[in-house]
Parts: C-alpha cells; structure tokens; sequence
C-alpha cells in the first residue's frame, strides 16, 4: 500500500501496528484519512497559519505522488535531489503557486482583515459607501475603514503610496496610473463598475436662453479630473457640436464638493460633474440640469472598484472577500425599490454629507431639473459592476484623441490587463447574480455613433476635432 509523502523526511517511517487495527504505518492511516476526509479537514483548519502551510504541503505530496506513483523510485528521487530542488523542478512545469492559492481561496483564508477604502463623496461611490453601514463587509470577515477624501488626484497619490488598500476610482484612473500617465506607472486594476450613468451637465441659471453648444464658446466648464470620464464625455459633446474643448472653452479640474460654490461664485458657467453635485445646485437654486450623460450615452461607466495589481497578488482571498462584498452591494443598489433607503444610509456626514431629499431625487430618478419641471427618469443612476473591456479601449481611445497618450498603445492588451471582467463573471456567478456572458467586449453607442472596440484606429481617425487636428 502506497504511503503518505511526508515532504520533511523522504526517508519510510517505521513499520508499526496502527491504532485502527489495519496492518499499515501511521502515516498510511493519516494518507487515507487525508484523501477521504480532505475536505472536512480543511474547512476546520481553515482561519489558521498552519492550515495553509498543511494546505501547501498537501498540494506538493499529492503533486509527487502523481508524479512518481511508485513508492521506491519517489524516494530515490527526494533523496538524491532533496525536497526543495524537486518542488523548484516540478513548478518549472506545473502551476503549484497558484494551486496553492487556489486551495486556499476556497477555503477563504483571509491575508489581511483590516483593510482602509478610499472614496469621494458622491452618489457614483455608492456601493461601495454603503457595504459599510449595510455590514456586508463584515459579513466576508473583513474590518474595513471607509475614508472620505478631498480630491482624485489624493486617491491616486494614497493609492501609489500603499496608504489605501483599495478605492473608489474614476474608471479611467487605473488605466492612466497602469500606463504611468499624470504619475508613476503602478499597475492598477478595476475590479467592477461602480456606477454607469448618474452624470449631467448644468449650466449656470443665468444661462437658461443659451442652451445651444455652438454658442458656448468662451465658456469655463468645471471637470472633477483629467483622467475621468467627465472629461472625455464633455469634449466629446462640445467637439461634436463643433467646439475646440482645448481652445474654444476652458476646462477647470474642481474637486465635486467644491463644484456647485464654483457655479454660485460665477467662476465657471458650468460643469460635468459626478451626482450628488448636478441635483445639488437645482436645490439651491443656482444651476439646471441642461443634459443628462445617460442621454450621451446609456450605460456609460463613470467610477469603478478597483486596487493595485500586487495587492491583488498578494491577498488573493482578502480581495475575493471585497469582491463578494461590493458585487452585494451593487446588487441591492440595483433594485429600484431600495434606492430610498440607500439615500437614507448614505446621506450622514460621515459619508456623503447631504440632503436626503436631494440623494433621493437622484436615485430614484424622480427630479426637479432646474427649469421648471419635474422629470422622471428611472435609470438616470444605475450600478451595473460590469468592467467591460470595450470600455475601457473606448477611454484610450480618447486619452489618444486628446493628447493624453503620446504615440501607439496596445489597447486591447492595456484594457484586458486592467479591466478584469473574467474574476468579475466569476465572483458574480458564485454569488448567483446575473451577468452577462461571453468576451470583455461589447458594442456601445455615443451620441449616435456606434463605436467598435475591435477598430479602435478607425474610430479615433473618424473624429473632425481632436487634439492632433
């Protein structure tokens, strides 16, 4: 009978009658044990240091032993090359590591409990805001601290400096931090989509009978980043109605919360901004709602989930366990009927510091826009998590078109190295929600034009303005 490699000590143990009556060693019964009651033992011995270097060993006695199923020859071989120059050999060839990893993911052994999330303070953060106070972060065995921060350009600065574990992001924040675009490369990754839609313009009350684009040149328009999507959605918009957003208008990076003082300051005549901020400055009367993003393009991603890559490497179960934690949360924030609760828990100041009323108005999709009316518009937010990653090349393509990336860029390589929509279908299909099936890529339309993430090249020469017009 084929003993139990003991990855210590190739040498047979000694021959001696085993407690349970059979005439094997110890090590034989231990064997048999291990291969009908893994799974019991491992679940019991899971939260503990030494179940993940039993797990490891396991993995690498079961590896030999499939190797080298005869007991004289395998410990010939362990004892002419030793354990650590075998297992070196073997990986060469096979993926242990990641066997490993794998055994211990299942298991949920947490790397790290205490974790630190950034965000900004507005209605795009809201799964993951609300997976505080709703416990669904406790829930995955996980002490997190949510902690609200000025501006995007701190998240990005708290994020490269290892302050943060993982943050509220712009969705195209990973892809530039990734490409070390505005600061040092670190690989950077979007886990899911925070929100799609949830976006407007507003323009100044005093600019209520000049509502035609052509006639905003001179304009200055407030934006939240460079690396946002209120950017590229808002030079998309003005150079489609024939304006130059580098020359035409000026464009001023504002902080969110700063954005509606801004607009009753007359700094600015208006801006593309993040909700709460759009619904903010109708309800203290000094800006309208001129368009929503949604009517730009439907289902557009505008904040994202995400950590950097040797996070992820590193605590591969902590980040399964935020995973499950936020695609929870997004889920309930889906459902339309909870969305007045939700602007209930996020409304205190330690998250969004604002009206419920005005939270309410956005979330719901039932609005007062500033000219007189009361709109409903039920998806004007979403919170679908779906990292596309046509998505994410639709937002290269536009860094390119204005200048943000300087020569040729592999998009494809870049959006599939950034976007992960597999470990999201993964974690979403483990939790038994709804996704969609199939590659990373999708057909999107913007203002009426189909953009095809396969011709990205053809697409960005399409365009009559763009920075290198």
């Amino acid at each position: 009978m084929s003993e139990f490699f003991d990855p210590y000590n190739a040498d047979r143990p000694l021959m001696m009658k085993c407690s349970c009556g059979r005439d094997h060693t110890v090590a034989d019964h231990h064997a048999e044990v291990a291969a009908d009651g893994a799974a019991i033992e491992l679940r019991q011995r899971s939260e503990t240091a030494e179940f993940e270097a039993y797990s490891n060993e396991f993995i690498e006695a079961t590896l030999v032993k499939a190797l080298f199923p005869h007991d004289e020859v395998r410990r010939r071989f362990l004892r002419a090359v030793g354990k650590g120059t075998a297992m070196a050999a073997i990986a060469s060839v096979l993926p242990v590591t990641s066997l490993q990893a794998m055994a211990q993911e299942k298991q949920g052994a947490l790397e790290k409990t205490n974790l630190k999330i950034g965000f900004i303070p507005i209605t795009c953060a809201t799964p993951l805001i609300m997976a505080h106070p709703l416990g669904f972060y406790s829930k995955q065995g996980l002490n997190v601290e949510v902690t609200k921060t000025a501006g995007w350009a701190l998240v990005r600065d708290k994020m490269i400096n290892k302050e943060y574990d993982a943050s509220h992001f712009l969705s195209p924040m990973p892809l530039a931090i990734s490409l070390g675009l505005g600061s040092n490369a670190v690989p950077m990754n979007v886990a899911t989509v925070q929100n799609i839609n949830g976006q407007a313009i507003t323009l100044a009350l005093k600019h209520k009978d000049n509502r035609d684009p052509k006639n905003w040149k001179g304009f200055k328009f407030g934006i939240p980043f460079d690396y946002s999507m209120h950017n590229f959605l808002l030079r998309y918009y003005l150079a489609e109605n024939g304006l130059n957003p580098d020359t035409d208008v000026q464009l001023r990076v504002i902080p969110p919360a700063e954005m509606v003082a801004n607009l009753r300051a007359g700094n600015i005549d208006g801006f593309l901004g993040p909700d709460p901020f759009n619904q903010r400055a109708v309800f203290d009367e000094v800006g309208f709602i001129h368009v929503l993003t949604k009517d730009l393009w439907n289902g557009h991603p505008c904040c994202a989930f995400g950590t950097s890559t040797e996070f992820i490497q590193k605590n591969p179960n902590t980040f399964a366990a935020l995973y499950r934690a936020v695609l929870t949360s997004a889920a309930m924030a889906r459902d339309p009927k909870n969305r007045e609760l939700i602007a209930k828990v996020i409304a205190p100041s330690q998250y969004l510091n604002q009206p419920e009323a005005v939270l309410t108005q956005v979330l719901t999709g039932r609005f007062a826009d500033g000219l007189g009316k009361i709109q409903t518009v039920p998806d004007r937010a979403d919170f679908d998590p779906m990292p596309w990653q046509s998505m994410a090349v639709w937002m290269l393509t536009q860094m390119q078109r204005w200048g943000y990336i300087k020569g040729d860029v592999d998009y494809k390589q870049v959006a599939e190295k950034v976007f992960l929509i597999t470990d999201a279908r993964k974690y979403m299909k483990d939790l038994g929600q709804p996704f969609a099936p199939g590659s990373g890529y999708t057909k999107h339309t913007i203002m009426g034009k189909p953009f095809d993430a396969a011709k990205p090249a053809e697409y960005l020469k399409s365009f009559a303005i763009s920075k290198a017009a």
